[in-house]
C-alpha cells in the first residue's frame, strides 16, 4: 500500500473496524507521517458468464451496472436502487455456488428486478435482452404489462394531482351541480 502523500510503499496499521463486506483500516506512512484509509474487501472467487455463443467470460459487476444504467436512463429512481440491484444480483450469483452461470440466468434476474421497479427500464432493456424480432414482440411485451401489471401500480408511482386540482370526473360532476365549467 503506498502512501497517498510521499508514495512510500510502508504503513503501519493503527485501527482496523469492519466495514461493509470488507475491512477499514487506518494506516500512518513510516516515512512521511501522513494518515490515510484504506477499505479492503473479500474477492470472492472467480465466477464465469456463459454466454449465448458458449464463450466464457469473467463476471463483471460494472458490465451489468453499464447495461442497467443504460435501461435506467432519465427514469425517476430513488437514490442509489440501480447500485443496491446490481449488488444483490451479484450477491445472488454468489450464494448458487456455481462457478459458471448461463447469462439468460443474469438477464432473467435483471428483468425480475426491473418490473418491479420501472416499467420503462424493464421494457428497455427487454428490447435489447429479449432481441424482439418486430414491433408485434414489442406490443405483445407492453401489453402483457398493461393488462396485469400496471392494475397493482404502487400510488407512489401514479402523477399526483396540483393542490386543488380535480380528477376529469369531479371536474364533470362539478359542472353538472353548478352549471359552471370547473377549471
Amino acid at each position: 500500500m503506498n502512501c497517498p502523500y510521499c508514495g512510500h510503499s510502508d504503513s503501519k496499521v493503527i485501527d482496523s473496524r469492519d466495514a461493509s463486506e470488507g475491512v477499514r483500516r487506518r494506516r500512518k506512512c513510516l516515512r512521511c507521517g501522513g494518515r490515510f484509509t484504506t477499505y479492503e474487501r473479500f474477492h470472492k472467487g472467480g465466477l464465469f458468464v456463459i454466454k449465448k455463443d458458449k464463450r466464457r467470460e469473467e463476471f463483471s459487476k460494472d458490465k451489468l451496472l453499464t447495461g442497467i444504467r443504460k435501461a435506467c436512463e432519465k427514469r425517476p429512481l430513488p437514490t442509489g436502487a440501480i447500485d443496491k440491484m446490481a449488488d444483490d444480483i451479484e450477491a445472488e450469483l454468489f450464494r448458487l455456488g456455481k462457478a459458471e452461470v448461463p447469462s439468460r440466468i443474469i438477464g432473467d434476474m435483471v428483468m425480475e428486478r426491473l418490473k418491479s421497479l420501472d416499467y420503462i427500464a424493464y421494457i428497455r432493456f427487454a428490447s435489447v435482452y429479449l432481441d424482439f424480432g418486430s414491433i408485434a414482440d414489442l406490443k405483445k411485451a407492453v401489453d402483457s404489462l398493461v393488462s396485469g401489471e400496471t392494475a397493482g401500480l404502487p400510488a407512489s408511482e401514479q402523477l399526483p394531482l396540483l393542490p386543488g386540482e380535480k380528477v376529469a370526473g369531479e371536474r364533470r360532476r362539478a359542472r353538472r351541480k353548478t352549471g359552471t365549467r370547473a377549471l
